[in-house]
């Protein structure tokens, strides 16, 4: 399951990194294939929603794999290692990095990097996912109305080479890729639940027009999030139907 040096296309501007990886899907190209963008002009983040990113200030980019190991029910686990690959990356840089269930990225109460998977089936297994990032890494100034976006120049104060942060997250990509093809699913979900953001404590959410405290108790089997309020009542959320108050 080698993903590092792969064939790695370099664009100099695209609409979406997901939708021209996407197409390439279509030509059949091989997995571990790398589609990098300096610029995006329509960026997508969950829910379609817009990510923003100054031009070759940050690592924009889709990932091409065959996950045909993995059973289509098991697919939250993909989204998973994707999750924990970028926290493996950016805590060998900084402090305080955590998941925001289901897969963004946080440093503290602030977002640096997300993450959009959009696979496809055969059967009852996956045949092709294409993996979309977004990590903020040398951008300073923020534009949009997205309320908590944080780069790793404005936490170290250092300016990154591109290329080298590249390689570095395909080689941790890679770490967990491998994690899931010899399916050893427990690994990934204790990890996982152990880098959730605000894994501990009582926080305030928000499901249906209520907003309640409550605690992460896990995640479900298909990636849902268990939280127990102050009744003791366990609340399963799928994605879109809870949100943190932040």
């Amino acid at each position: 399951m080698k993903l590092t040096n792969k064939n790695i296309i370099l664009l100099g501007e695209v609409e979406s990194t997901n939708n021209y990886a996407m197409q390439l899907v279509s030509d059949k190209a091989k997995e571990g294939t790398v589609v990098l963008a300096q610029y995006q002009s329509r960026g997508r983040g969950q829910a379609g929603r817009y990510w923003e990113s100054g031009a070759e200030k940050n690592l924009l980019m889709s990932v091409i794999l065959e996950p045909t190991f993995l059973e289509a029910g098991d697919q939250f686990y993909l989204s998973m290692i994707v999750s924990l690959a970028l926290v493996r990356f950016l805590r060998k840089h900084i402090s305080e990095v955590s998941i925001k269930w289901p897969n963004d990225i946080y440093v503290d109460e602030r977002k640096i990097a997300g993450i959009l998977i959009e696979n496809s089936v055969k059967g009852s297994t996956l045949e092709k996912s294409v993996v979309g990032i977004g990590l903020n890494i040398n951008q300073e100034l923020f534009t949009s109305d997205a309320p908590n976006p944080v780069s790793l120049k404005q936490l170290t104060g250092k300016e990154y080479l591109l290329a080298e942060i590249l390689d570095e997250f395909l080689e941790d990509l890679e770490y967990w890729y491998q994690t899931l093809y010899l399916k050893d699913f427990a690994t990934i979900r204790q990890a996982y639940s152990s880098a959730l953001f605000r894994k501990s404590g009582w926080y305030l959410y928000r499901a249906a027009g209520e907003e309640f405290l409550a605690q992460i108790v896990g995640v479900a089997e298909f990636g849902q999030l268990l939280l127990e309020d102050r009744s003791g009542k366990i609340r399963t959320y799928r994605f879109k139907e809870v949100e943190f108050v932040l």
